[in-house]
């Protein structure tokens, strides 16, 4: 029996273990097993780092049996007095060639001190957990390497090799059971056609495809593991980059109603600014306004730093688009972020944001907010306005997505905190327009180069780097939450800013207040929490100044409020969630606290920061955390308080992050089309593999002469939800 790499697993591996490989990592094809590869791969006498376990991970260990032995523990009392059933305590010692040693435990399994004999190499799996200061696995599964002894029965042909495949595994689905399943699915697979185009594998000297499906999952040598590696990222890069650089040349021939340089409300504007644009902002300024008035649609990315002035370069965008008739929408994820964003361009318009009032100035023109949370009565103002064109500049969160909200003239769409939102929500926004509508995508996150490259791959790229005049520098520290000293130290830094007429922040990594919520990590203390932390600061640390509370489950009414307040000066210290990471503008805020620091991402604690020193005052960042020093963790917080410079930091996380943390969970799923890819390590293949894309989308739109090719960019294309989804 042969099968092709579309043939359902059940015919291949049978009814239970394609259950238990559907049900456990989403994979129902042929294909779908032999892409799911393996992360690493042991070797018989490997040195396996058994002393970098963490409790709770669920880990596979090379080891070797170093003893094993079995006792009787006490019987218990059942009810009524008499004896429970004897129980029994299997505890075998394994150890890596370095001598850090695991203690595994059987409950009432005699057998396994005489199949775990001492001197016997193999991997082991499970949760690791602590007893009395020792890590240990608790009945983990196992599977032996082959025995040195000729008379053993226990040779597994799977793992007989010089190179054993670990594969992403589950609690029920161990390494070895998914390698069992991948040797059957190899035994029966026919060859599949070759995707590749013959001339970029012939000038790469890449190994075939088929080929490469071997090696991967059974690799005769390390050398032929590199070589199949190579050729299936290769195929990962180009069919990414394909999908990218085709819908970035489709949506370049679209139509666009050209918007010209100017215009008097942007005129009016510019004038009436109160300081210099920096070079950055007039540069990109450049770029747009020249994009706007082509005939072809802008498809641009502004990426910024924390406090760079990418507002300020959308709202001069989007003032060009409305003095020429059109209207633009500004789409940000969440409604603290839109209502901040409302606010801040009435403000920065002032009588140019009245447009339609009594004395308002002849070019004004009127901005309004549409977020779920408004009344019946506000939303049907809203989109009047929207509708009959009075409103020149719409902000909103998700709600510009619903049926019912129509513009008459749409021609500019700014997203914001792009990578909130996904490639289709996007495309939504711009279906509500007559012609396809301009699009500026923001963010405030830096991105390094070949982040921006694959997932922005389909867009023209802008970055802002310098700091407008004004903006005071940040001072960033690392605090040990467990000394009390400087703690004490902390919190006394916090009233010292208050006492001179400042305000502060306060971040916890968690809400609180239901069980779910509150449940820590194995032995790890639960993430604080602001809805406690609020409390015990105003009986204790705090007491006496205002304190606010602003959290995502808050209802939308209440969140303005609160942001208001702070805003008015009327709160003294917010002590918030991260809802606050973006978009939230207080000049008068000059410190802020961290708490639980480690669990948060370098550039997360970099976008947090960003929240303090807006105004004149110098800004002063606290992260509090229990991470020791020479800890992987407490680098992280090293690095971000070395440097405030958020694109240096961005490449930091790069390195010390896995891919999918990066792009986020997409590419640690089971169908993900990036596998082995690594945006650090591959920049010249990604590199490479973009201009191949270029040439071959250039020639031939479609792909039609290479249909392997073109099959899977339009399974790509068709599955945004996954990765570019992401973009």
């Amino acid at each position: 029996m042969t099968v092709d790499l579309g043939t359902r697993l059940r015919d291949v591996v049978g009814k239970a273990a394609a259950a238990a490989l559907d049900k456990g990592l989403g994979l129902e094809t042929v294909g779908d097993l032999l892409g799911h590869y393996p992360f690493r791969y042991a070797q018989r006498g490997e040195q396996t780092d058994l002393g970098s376990l963490q409790i709770g991970d669920e880990v596979t260990v090379v080891a070797q049996v170093r003893a094993s032995t079995t006792r009787e523990l006490p019987r218990k009392r059942l009810k009524g007095g008499k004896l429970g059933p004897k129980r029994r305590l299997t505890e075998v010692v394994v150890a890596d060639e370095s001598g850090r040693t695991l203690t595994l435990t059987y409950f009432n399994q005699p057998w396994q001190d005489k199949t775990l004999s001492p001197g016997r190499w193999g991997l082991f799996a499970g949760k690791v957990g602590q007893f009395r200061g020792r890590l240990q696995l608790t009945s983990p599964q196992y599977q032996l390497f082959e025995s040195e002894d000729p008379e053993s029965t226990d040779v597994v042909e799977e793992f007989a090799g010089a190179l054993v495949p670990v594969y992403p595994a589950t609690a029920e689905l161990p390494t070895w059971k998914v390698g069992k399943c991948v040797q059957n699915a190899l035994k029966v697979v026919a060859d599949p056609p070759d995707p590749l185009p013959a001339a970029i594998r012939s000038r790469q000297k890449l190994m075939a495809y088929a080929a490469a499906l071997h090696q991967i999952h059974r690799p005769e040598s390390f050398e032929s593991l590199g070589a199949a590696k190579k050729r299936l990222k290769w195929q990962e890069a180009l069919v990414m980059q394909a999908a990218l650089v085709r819908r970035k040349v489709e949506a370049a021939v679209e139509p666009a109603t050209p918007r010209p340089r100017g215009g008097a409300v942007l005129e009016a504007f510019d004038a009436a600014l109160p300081f210099e644009l920096t070079a950055g902002q007039r540069l990109v300024g450049e770029e747009i306004a020249a994009e706007l008035a082509g005939e072809h649609p802008m498809h641009r990315l502004l990426q910024g730093d924390v406090g760079s002035g990418k507002t300020l370069v959308a709202l001069r965008a989007m003032l060009q688009v409305v003095a020429h008739g059109g209207q633009a929408a500004l789409l940000a994820p969440t409604e603290v972020l839109a209502g901040q964003h409302h606010r801040s361009i009435v403000e920065m318009l002032g009588d140019l944001a009245r447009g339609g009032e009594l004395g308002s100035p002849p070019e004004a023109t009127r901005v309004v907010l549409l977020t779920g949370s408004a009344t019946a009565a506000q939303r049907r103002a809203t989109l009047e306005a929207v509708g009959s064109g009075e409103a020149g500049i719409v902000i909103g969160t998700h709600a510009l997505l619903y049926e019912g909200v129509d513009f008459a003239d749409l021609g500019l769409v700014v997203v914001d905190e792009q990578h909130r939102f996904g490639v289709e929500q996007r495309d939504v926004l711009r279906a509500k327009a007559e012609r396809p509508p301009h699009t500026l995508v923001m963010t405030a996150t830096p991105i390094p180069r070949t982040v921006a490259m694959t997932v922005y791959g389909d867009l023209e790229t802008s970055r802002l780097t310098e700091l407008p005049a004004g903006r005071s520098p940040i001072a960033t520290h690392v605090v040990p939450y467990t000394d009390q000293r400087w703690m004490s130290r902390a919190w006394a830094r916090v009233r010292e800013e208050v006492a001179s007429g400042r305000q502060a922040y306060v971040v916890c990594p968690r809400v609180g207040g239901d069980e779910a919520d509150d449940k820590g990590d194995d032995d790890r203390r639960p993430p604080l929490a602001v809805t406690e932390m609020i409390e015990a600061l105003r009986g204790g640390r705090l007491y006496g100044l205002r304190l606010g509370l602003l959290h995502g489950r808050l209802d939308a009414d209440e969140k303005d409020r609160v942001m208001r307040a702070y805003a008015a000066g009327d709160i003294d210290v917010l002590v918030a969630t991260t809802v606050i990471e973006v978009g939230v503008n207080v000049p008068n805020a000059t410190a802020m606290v961290i708490l639980d620091a480690e669990r948060f991402g370098m550039s997360q604690l970099h976008q947090l920061r960003g929240r303090v020193g807006r105004g004149h005052h110098p800004g002063l960042c606290l992260l509090v955390s229990e991470a020791a020093e020479g800890t992987r963790s407490r680098d992280r917080l090293d690095a971000v308080a070395s440097t405030t410079d958020g694109f240096a930091l961005a490449e930091l996380d790069l390195e010390q992050r896995r891919e999918g943390d990066v792009l986020g969970a997409v590419q640690s799923g089971t169908k993900s089309h990036v596998k082995l890819l690594s945006l650090l390590r591959d920049v010249d293949i990604i590199e490479a593999a973009r201009r191949d894309a270029v040439d071959l989308v250039a020639a031939d739109p479609r792909m039609r002469s290479e249909p392997g090719l073109a099959a899977l960019v339009e399974d790509l294309a068709a599955d945004r939800g996954e990765y570019l989804e992401k973009g």
